[in-house]
């Protein structure tokens, strides 16, 4: 008994990694469950070694300023995503929204482990004091509308709600009015005729914020945007934790990628069928018409990367586009 106390006692202490991570999602929606999912399986594999504290819901700070809150020391990881992160450098756009890129999500996570993307990120990242950990992509969103979409000839003054940034650039060069306006804007300006349409989510999320009470046309499956957002943590906080914490919470990261992918591709569909029920027409834009897109919004790239890590990534994006026959020579 002696000689197992002396070695107890010399044993060295628990590594413990307590974090506090800021998500936009709040808790009851799918990506706020994921996210609590991510949480839990991070706390069990540890044995409670890792402790996190999720702030759904952007609570601690407002979600475009998450970023800097982890890189300061606030918080200590964003899991919000990169296109916020636009003003501070172009290239945040192309690993937040690329936007005409990739078809799914799984091809855009291709590129991040298997494309050299997570090495290009990474360098943007450092620059600011953060590191990139992982990206969930929950699927291509889906545009609404009142009136029919079914082709980029039906994009002529279509007056819609859209995100800041690279979008407006390319829907205008496709002949639309994009205009600039927050979620909680969208409902009312539907409603009173200010827009034909919003650019707002995944249908399914679109169907949860009661759009199709209003207009009765979407596009599925959608092809314009697929935001990645990101699991980022301060560097020095990473940094200092012990291999095996590192290891643990990159695979959780991953699992969840997974299951992101996954659940919205069956919750998406979900949403599709019913709302074909309910009479709402969904426009599959063809071949050529999608073609037509992503040459407008490759195009919008090159304008768009006005620094040099901007200009990295969209070389990075498009060589293996080119290599996996979503972009021509």
């Amino acid at each position: 008994m002696t000689a197992a106390m002396a070695a107890l006692l010399a044993a060295p202490a628990m590594a413990q990694t307590t974090l506090r991570i800021q998500t936009h999602y709040a808790p009851e929606t799918v990506s706020g469950k994921l996210a609590g999912q991510f949480v839990d399986d991070i706390q069990v594999m540890s044995n409670g070694e890792i402790q996190i504290e999720m702030f759904y819901s952007s609570s601690v700070v407002a979600t475009v300023e998450a970023f800097d809150a982890a890189a300061t020391g606030i918080i200590d990881c964003d899991m919000t995503g990169g296109a916020y992160q636009t003003g501070k450098n172009a290239g945040f756009q192309f690993v937040g929204d690329i936007m005409g890129g990739y078809a799914t999500p799984y091809q855009q996570l291709s590129w991040l482990y298997h494309g050299g993307g997570y090495e290009a990120a990474q360098e943007l990242y450092n620059e600011y004091g953060m590191q990139l950990i992982g990206w969930w992509v929950y699927g291509q969103e889906s545009l609404s509308s009142s009136k029919p979409i079914a082709g980029p000839a039906d994009l002529t003054n279509w007056k819609f709600r859209s995100p800041p940034g690279m979008e407006t650039k390319i829907f205008e060069n496709l002949g639309a009015k994009p205009i600039v306006m927050d979620f909680t804007e969208i409902f009312t300006a539907l409603e009173t005729g200010i827009i034909d349409g919003a650019d707002a989510s995944g249908i399914a999320n679109n169907v949860g914020l009661g759009l199709y009470d209003i207009v009765k046309h979407a596009t599925y499956p959608g092809f314009h945007s697929m935001p990645s957002d990101h699991l980022a943590c301060n560097k020095d906080v990473w940094e200092g934790m012990p291999e095996h914490h590192k290891r643990i919470i990159d695979t959780a990261m991953q699992k969840l990628a997974l299951q992101t992918a996954l659940t919205f591709e069956k919750k998406n569909a979900e949403a599709a069928a019913q709302l074909e029920a309910e009479g709402v027409t969904l426009h599959a834009w063809s071949a050529a018409d999608l073609a037509t897109f992503r040459k407008a919004a490759q195009a919008a790239w090159i304008d768009f990367a006005t620094t040099p890590e901007a200009k990295a990534l969209v070389e990075s994006h498009s060589n293996y586009l080119r290599q996996l026959g979503l972009m021509a020579d």
